[in-house]
């Protein structure tokens, strides 16, 4: 309705995954760069957090956009809270195998093998992503881990994206899943927008559907959005659309602060607290989780550099000690 009114050529805020409005904002062009980083290494696992609707999705619909086709075949499980087998089954159907009920799992490992050994032959890589991470038991994490050992010709066969709430950073912390927190080698925090990329977003947004400042949004209106949401993309989405529904219906062609609010006091009344930002000490406290997190897989990779330029050293020497050596 309001698309029409306001002479736009779609719908600018809709919930949906769209990698037409991906925005890049600091944050999202990091977890982009390390999504990158991570593919390049082609194998083990990429860890991607954030709060729900911080658009950890549409960052996998943006790189899935970029990859050559004929280079990649991505399978999604969005449906996590499964057994280990259910988790395996969802994989494979969703990589194209179809299933034969009853059949035990030795034979679905083995059929699992064939499909990215054929695949590897044809020059393309699996990437496997999951949804929703933290809501995985440690017998399906498991099963994740045991998929990554499969190997074709010595090379990792299937590389894993694994997308989550911020919960599930303490989860791949803990002595359970030791083994498959030593495989990730690209783990990234998303944040919520800033004030100033809150703007940037909306009129990314408005644009991609051919807004021409129909309706002008006043500097407030966009901080109030800001406020109203604590920068989380999809909270955005849902009070701008709306704010533009309101707009459409009262025949405006400015939006203010007061418009904001008022939209955003209504859509508590429906929602509950579905829109209001997280509470300071939640954010406060997911953000230290995160970054004590980050700095242990910081000092892991430097003792690793250390222990590694040791061993160098050590067999330097022991070469330069050996009587031909020497001669």
């Amino acid at each position: 309705m309001f698309d029409t009114f306001y002479k736009l050529s779609g719908l600018p805020f809709l919930l949906t995954p769209d990698s037409r409005f991906f925005f890049g904002s600091s944050g999202h062009s990091r977890a982009i760069a390390h999504l990158v980083y991570g593919l390049s290494q082609q194998e083990g696992f990429i860890v991607i957090t954030g709060e729900v609707g911080a658009g950890k999705t549409t960052l996998v619909e943006q790189m899935w956009s970029q990859l050559d086709r004929n280079t990649y075949v991505m399978a999604r499980v969005v449906t996590t809270q499964v057994s280990g087998d259910d988790l395996l089954r969802l994989a494979m159907a969703n990589f194209g195998l179809g299933e034969t009920a009853g059949t035990d799992k030795a034979t679905l490992l083995r059929r699992f093998e064939h499909m990215v050994r054929d695949q590897r032959k044809q020059g393309r890589r699996c990437l496997l992503v999951v949804d929703e991470v933290q809501n995985l038991s440690l017998a399906a994490m498991e099963e994740l881990r045991m998929l990554s050992n499969i190997t074709v010709d010595g090379r990792a066969s299937v590389q894993t994206i694994l997308l989550g709430q911020p919960q599930f950073r303490a989860i791949l912390a803990s002595s359970d899943v030791e083994q498959l927190r030593q495989r990730v080698l690209a783990s990234y925090h998303l944040g919520p927008l800033a004030e100033a990329e809150t703007r940037g977003y909306i009129e990314h947004r408005l644009r991609t559907v051919g807004w021409k400042n129909d309706p002008a949004w006043s500097d407030d209106a966009f901080a109030a959005v800001h406020r109203n949401t604590g920068g989380i993309p999809r909270r955005i989405n849902t009070l701008c659309s709306r704010v533009l529904l309101f707009g459409a219906l009262e025949e405006l062609h400015a939006i203010d602060a007061a418009i904001v609010e008022n939209t955003a006091e209504e859509l508590r009344q429906d929602l509950g607290d579905g829109l209001a930002a997280p509470p300071p000490a939640a954010r406060a406290e997911t953000d230290e989780l995160a970054q004590r997190i980050e700095t242990l897989e910081r000092l892991a990779a430097q003792q690793e550099k250390m222990s590694r330029r040791i061993l160098d050293l050590l067999e330097a020497n022991a070469a330069g000690a050996r009587p031909d050596a020497a001669a």
